[in-house]
């Protein structure tokens, strides 16, 4: 446990995943079929945390593959305008191309398609993650989706290794996203891996539901994780807050209520002012109710990464707010 905050409190983190670009109709509420003006941010889940994090005032490279053609060159710069490292963002040229979202600003009957046929970030090999000075950093990060298909998986799981050895701690948000994987046999078998190898885990009810062959069993399958080879497992439960197991420890947090304009982001964003939230020198709790607070601005506003807040932000919100739910 004491390394595992440690590495995050030096707030300077090496990412392995994926950088995209979202689409979502203007003005908020409208349908993607009905639309006429769309707006486009930054998206994928590992570049919106790493936006997160800097947001925060936080540190973050990413390490992927994006498409050698504008729409990659529009995610490298949007990674820039973020203050993201994007010295381990390499271009690969062919037919792949860079994952797209399409979603809408608006929570009933809400729409998302993704497109991520022939998915430049898949094309992640060992050769780029053994470029990066792992001793650099304070922790590696890395989310389900970048062990969806080779030879990304490999080349995430060959990161996890070489950071380990530099002795950073891992940090895996689960992430799993179903239309990414060949199986959901593989998927099942696959993240259980990455879990074990991790040292924090965060995840929802579903993620952990899957992982343990039924959502029923998701709770059983964190705390076995926390038992055994994690120090830290967030398991998420939507509205209801979030059950924390460390160091033995229990810890039921609540949400922060608000009227959201979309679903999208709350995770990325979750993650992100947790970590920077526990480099700030907040104590766990209160660092995961922080977490929760970055969830809430996001899905009130258009976007993902343009909708996480800044440090000034966050902290007005807190002000603001009644305070969190209750958790039973």
């Amino acid at each position: 446990m004491t390394a595992l905050l440690d590495g995050i409190r030096r707030n300077d983190f090496v990412i392995v995943g994926r950088a995209g670009m979202d689409f979502f109709p203007h003005p908020p509420g409208t349908r993607t079929e009905d639309a006429t003006e769309f707006r486009s941010a930054l998206g994928g889940s590992a570049a919106n945390t790493a936006a997160g994090i800097c947001k925060l005032g936080g540190r973050a490279a990413l390490v992927t593959r994006v498409s050698d053609d504008s729409i990659g060159r529009y995610c490298t710069n949007q990674l820039r305008h973020y203050g993201v490292d994007t010295a381990h963002v390499t271009p690969v040229g062919g037919e792949y191309r860079n994952s797209l979202a399409v979603y809408e600003s608006r929570v009933a009957e809400h729409q998302t398609v993704i497109y991520r046929n022939g998915a430049a970030d898949f094309r992640m090999d060992e050769d780029d993650v053994a470029r990066v000075d792992y001793a650099a950093y304070g922790a590696l990060l890395t989310a389900g989706t970048v062990f969806a298909a080779e030879p990304s998986r490999g080349a995430a799981f060959a990161a996890i290794a070489r950071a380990r050895a530099a002795g950073l701690p891992i940090l895996f948000d689960v992430d799993y996203r179903p239309y990414s994987w060949p199986s959901p046999q593989v998927a099942e078998e696959v993240l259980s891996r990455a879990a074990a190898e991790s040292d924090m885990i965060v995840g929802n009810d579903e993620e952990f539901g899957f992982m343990a062959g039924g959502i029923e069993k998701g709770l059983a399958k964190a705390r076995h994780l926390a038992e055994t080879t994690a120090s830290v497992v967030i398991y998420k439960r939507g509205e209801h807050g979030a059950i924390t197991f460390a160091d033995g420890e229990e810890i039921r947090t609540g949400i922060y209520p608000v009227e959201a304009l979309k679903p999208t982001g709350a995770g990325d964003s979750f993650m992100a002012g947790l970590l920077t939230a526990i480099a700030d020198g907040h104590d766990l709790r209160a660092a995961i109710l922080r977490g929760s607070a970055c969830a809430a601005i996001t899905v009130g506003k258009p976007g993902c990464a343009p909708a996480m807040p800044d440090r000034a932000t966050l902290d007005a919100f807190l002000a603001d707010h009644p305070g969190p739910t209750t958790t039973g």
